[in-house]
C-alpha cells in the first residue's frame, strides 16, 4: 500500500460521476483516447491511455468515475482535465474502468 493520508488531505479530492458522451483516437497517438465527458453542469475533454484496451464506440454512453478537480495536462497536443479511474494500473494489463453499480446522475459527487 502506498503513504497513507489523513482525511483532510483525501477530501481534496473532488470525485464525481461522469457519461461518456464521445470518444476519438488521438491522432500520432497509439495510447490515447479523446473522451467528451458530462460532469453535470459541464463537459469536459478528457484524455485516457486506453486505446490498446478499448475501442471508442464500447465506451459511448458509460458512467465513470472522474477526479474533477486535477490540474490540466497537455498530452498529444490535447488537454486533458480530469482522470477516468481505473485498476489494475500495471503497464501490461487490461485496466478496467471503475463505474457505479447503479446509475446515478452525472455530475453526482462520489462519497
Amino acid at each position: 500500500m502506498g503513504e497513507a493520508v489523513d482525511y483532510s488531505e483525501f477530501s481534496k479530492i473532488d470525485l464525481r460521476v461522469g457519461k461518456i458522451l464521445s470518444v476519438e483516437l488521438v491522432p500520432n497517438s497509439r495510447k490515447l483516447l479523446k473522451l467528451m465527458v458530462d460532469l453535470g453542469t459541464e463537459q469536459r475533454q478528457i484524455l485516457a491511455g486506453l486505446q490498446k484496451w478499448y475501442k471508442p464506440e464500447e465506451l459511448v454512453g458509460k458512467l465513470v468515475i472522474v477526479v474533477a478537480n486535477l490540474k490540466p495536462k497537455v498530452m498529444g497536443g490535447l488537454e486533458s482535465q480530469g482522470m477516468i479511474l481505473a485498476a489494475p494500473c500495471g503497464e501490461d494489463q487490461k485496466p478496467v474502468i471503475l463505474t457505479p453499480l447503479e446509475p446515478v446522475n452525472p455530475g453526482s459527487k462520489v462519497c
